[in-house]
């Protein structure tokens, strides 16, 4: 590949050669990165790094033993980790080491902070590329059922913002809502996916029932295992388009952990929130942590991230319907707009410091 800027000068207008030479080099940043992506997600889905990591330095025969790999691919893995800078190798003695600092944002360990999983993305989202690109042709867009590992990849990210901050830090943005849920009120998780939130609340909060429901039936069907698994018997899970609820005033407490922008009706789906909600109900709501307005989310944190995971998965799965297909990037200005005219008479917004990717919403019943 040749970064010679005198190549690409092929205009009528003067370009300057070392503004095309730095383009150059960042384009093939952007090529080592995505690489590096690649390898992370299979360094996390083998489990080489909880493997690697808290040991001595290891030889890729060591290290593809310790995690029962085969150690031809372990060794080539190690070669892009180690020329990305996220390995430290030792010449000398032919060892691989996994620096703590590296270790505290690649192991499961290091839940919510670990990186590798969100990196999955990149993999699931590349598989229905060409569907993608007959859309921008035909329109339309793609469904679920052809994301391979889609429930299982959101159900770690889940994990990662949602599930392991309930306690310390989502519960407590509604005053007083542990104690309630303790004492016993009726929840329902809209868009629960694999139901890894609903069931720990379940488990924690014996005296309360929780309802999850989702679109997808495998989504449902990985809930109830779980469920089953963990011997909750104070939930119940429902294959349901969430804009038709048809519930009125049956639960005081609703949540949607990243589920509205990618609804097929999201409008519908608030207002038969808000009628489903008891007089004193509360909505708790997670989504995108971004603006409206393009021009306000230049600077904003994984932007280009969350454009692209929009166009690739949340705006065509509502596509796919004929949906809103509003897209991952709706917007809080647009998200607060909505849950007015969807009838919540208070909307209060907060962010978590864990939680660079999201805002929460508590809304009122009106």
């Amino acid at each position: 590949m040749s970064t010679n800027a005198e190549l690409s000068t092929n205009t009528d207008t003067a370009v300057a050669p070392q503004d095309v030479e730095a383009f150059a080099n960042r384009l093939m940043d952007m090529m080592t990165s995505a690489s590096l992506t690649m390898m992370i997600s299979i360094g996390h889905r083998t489990g080489l790094f909880d493997t690697f990591a808290g040991n001595p330095p290891l030889t890729s025969e060591q290290l593809a033993e310790k995690a029962g790999l085969n150690e031809r691919y372990v060794r080539e893995w190690l070669g892009a980790m180690t020329t990305g800078r996220i390995v430290e190798y030792d010449r000398e003695a032919k060892t691989y080491r996994l620096p703590e600092a590296h270790a505290a944002l690649l192991t499961r360990a290091a839940t919510p902070d670990n990186i590798a999983a969100t990196m999955q993305w990149f993999a699931v989202l590349g598989q229905v590329e060409d569907r993608i690109v007959d859309c921008f042709h035909n329109g339309g867009g793609v469904h679920y059922s052809h994301f391979s590992r889609f429930h299982e990849v959101m159900a770690e990210e889940s994990a990662q913002t949602v599930v392991a901050a309930l306690h310390g830090h989502i519960l407590p943005l509604v005053p007083d809502l542990e104690d309630r849920l303790r004492a016993g009120i009726d929840v329902m998780d809209v868009g629960c996916g694999a139901g890894r939130a609903i069931n720990l609340l379940a488990e924690t909060f014996p005296n309360s029932r929780f309802v999850g429901v989702d679109f997808s039936e495998e989504a449902i069907g990985m809930a109830r295992d779980l469920s089953q698994e963990r011997g909750v018997t104070n939930t119940e899970f429902i294959v349901r388009d969430a804009a038709q609820l048809n519930e009125t005033d049956r639960f005081d407490l609703i949540t949607a952990f990243d589920a509205i922008h990618d609804q097929i009706a999201p409008a519908a789906v608030l207002a038969a929130i808000n009628q489903a909600l008891r007089p004193d109900g509360v909505f708790l709501m997670q989504d995108i942590a971004a603006s409206t307005h393009l021009h306000d989310n230049l600077e904003r944190p994984l932007a280009p991230f969350l454009y692209t995971i929009s166009c690739m998965h949340c705006m065509t799965v509502s596509l796919a319907n004929d949906g809103a297909g509003l897209g991952t990037c709706w917007g809080e200005e647009l998200a607060q707009e909505m849950l007015r005219e969807a009838g919540f008479s208070a909307v209060a917004l907060h962010r978590l410091d864990h939680d660079i990717m999201n805002t929460y919403y508590v809304a009122r019943h009106g």
